[in-house]
């Protein structure tokens, strides 16, 4: 059963507003604070990726290493994160998530060297893992109310598109003023006071019937996508026939055949693997890894490119890629209106597409920067986003039964950054490969192949979504 902590002395105590409409705003606020920061701390480090290169003298892997280890202790940890603030308590958990992304910045800002950032940011994923899929458990038992639920999610969401426009002029201007370490001060105090509100002003609540923690599934889980970014981004610098490499490749695939047995047929599993019997649910799934395959590398590679070659700085450089979070933050706006319209078929297909044409538009660039082409891509990978977001979970959450939909959004964003976490470390080693030499032609060789790779995984999602979504299944499950 959900269950608030109904004293009234203690609420009084905790300083938590009397008014019922007042308190559910605290928590809206609160919360949507919390998904912020998350996505904050994703997107103002890819602004300071040169400068965190040039001052530590980390390579390319070691740069792919400080976005990845956020991205793969967010992945792994994500559906554990949700499962724990059922079983002990969602505010307390959601409060020691806050406090890992406060101690994961402070490492981060102090590190005197790559292992130590990485370490700081690998922090940083697992308190983001804790907190995220917490709060909108928070939101849901606050909102009693579908339509009120349903605005405050919103609301939520829009914490989302917030910290994708602000982050890179927040990041870039950081980054130009101060140096790169302030980017993760920054996290601080604004983590603090989502701390110090969610401990004060936000009631507990739990759900621990039928909930388990998997040990077993989740160690599994990091071993499998942990060995894998480790093969892929060290594969060209060790060698693919190297004993080192070999070996975890093996153990990545053990690993990976390990974690589904583990889930099969167990009560409380991480992943229920019935839910992969539906051919809507697998093809979602597929198309929100895809998505983020492509888009985070560019986010990776882009700036980096610019700085480089373009001699631009990096709060300009932030100004570039306004174009990109801006459109999605409009887009994603209609998304659901368009969605009722031509359905999520046609959305996802659409968005796809548009994603896969903005990164071929890419493939153009060249020694000199042509920001005419870049805002341009942008401009279209940005709509794509927007068109495909919302739909791909509206998707996945109308393929399987209603009271295990939560689960449902939880398995959606555990494969967006699981894609988010091979893009970067696929697209970022075959950058890797041909930028070594640091010759500008070799750079720009590097960017036109990985922009390829990533605009070809994005329009086989946009066939994904058109050979596989059905939109008279979705009808039938809202009906």
């Amino acid at each position: 059963m959900f269950a608030f902590d109904t004293d009234e002395n203690s609420m009084v105590s905790m300083a938590v507003p009397t008014n019922r409409t007042s308190r559910r705003q605290v928590i809206l606020f609160t919360m949507s604070l919390g998904v912020f920061i998350a996505q904050l701390d994703s997107q103002v480090v890819n602004l300071a990726i040169k400068a965190i290169g040039s001052d530590l003298n980390a390579g390319i892997n070691a740069l792919q290493w400080v976005l990845d280890s956020y991205n793969l202790f967010y992945a792994t940890l994500l559906l554990t994160g949700g499962t724990l603030g059922d079983l002990y308590g969602r505010t307390r958990v959601f409060a020691m998530g806050i406090g890992l992304i406060v101690l994961g910045s402070i490492v981060c800002a102090a590190a005197p060297n790559d292992a130590i950032l990485i370490a700081g940011r690998a922090i940083t994923g697992v308190g983001a893992a804790l907190e995220v899929p917490t709060s909108l458990a928070i939101l849901t038992v606050a909102y009693a109310d579908d339509k009120e639920r349903a605005r405050a999610i919103g609301i939520w969401a829009s914490g989302n598109g917030l910290a994708l426009a602000a982050g890179p002029t927040i990041g870039g201007l950081l980054v130009d003023a101060a140096g790169w370490r302030s980017i993760f001060i920054l996290v601080v105090p604004v983590s603090a006071l989502a701390m110090v509100l969610a401990m004060r002003r936000v009631p507990e609540s739990s759900d621990p019937q039928g909930r388990h923690v998997d040990p077993a599934g989740q160690a599994l889980a990091i071993a499998a996508l942990g060995t894998l970014s480790f093969v892929t981004i060290e594969g060209p610098h060790w060698g693919f026939a190297s004993p080192i490499i070999l070996t975890l490749a093996v153990a990545c695939v053990v690993s990976a055949v390990l974690f589904v047995a583990s889930q099969h047929g167990r009560p409380g599993a991480l992943v229920p693997l019935d839910f992969f019997r539906n051919r809507g649910f697998n093809a979602a799934l597929a198309v929100a890894g895809m998505m983020t395959f492509g888009m985070y590398a560019m986010l990776f590679l882009t700036p980096l490119y610019l700085q480089s070659l373009g001699g631009i700085s990096a709060f300009m450089v932030g100004l570039a890629l306004l174009p990109l979070s801006v459109t999605f933050v409009i887009v994603s706006q209609y998304s659901g209106a368009l969605v009722k319209r031509f359905g999520a078929r046609a959305m996802m297909t659409a968005g796809m597409a548009a994603m896969g044409g903005g990164l071929l538009l890419l493939t153009g660039v060249s020694a000199t920067p042509n920001m005419v082409l870049i805002e341009t891509a942008l401009l279209i990978i940005g709509a794509g986003l927007g068109l495909n977001t919302g739909p791909v979970n509206t998707v996945a959450v109308a393929s399987v039964p209603l009271a295990r939909s939560g689960t449902a959004s939880g398995l959606v964003n555990t494969s967006r950054m699981v894609g988010a976490t091979l893009g970067v470390a696929v697209l970022g080693s075959l950058f890797a490969v041909h930028a070594g030499d640091s010759r500008p032609e070799a750079t720009v060789s590097g960017l036109r192949l990985a922009y390829l790779g990533g605009a070809v995984v994005e329009l086989t999602g946009a066939l994904i979504a058109l050979a596989f979504i059905r939109d008279d299944a979705i009808k039938q499950k809202a009906g």
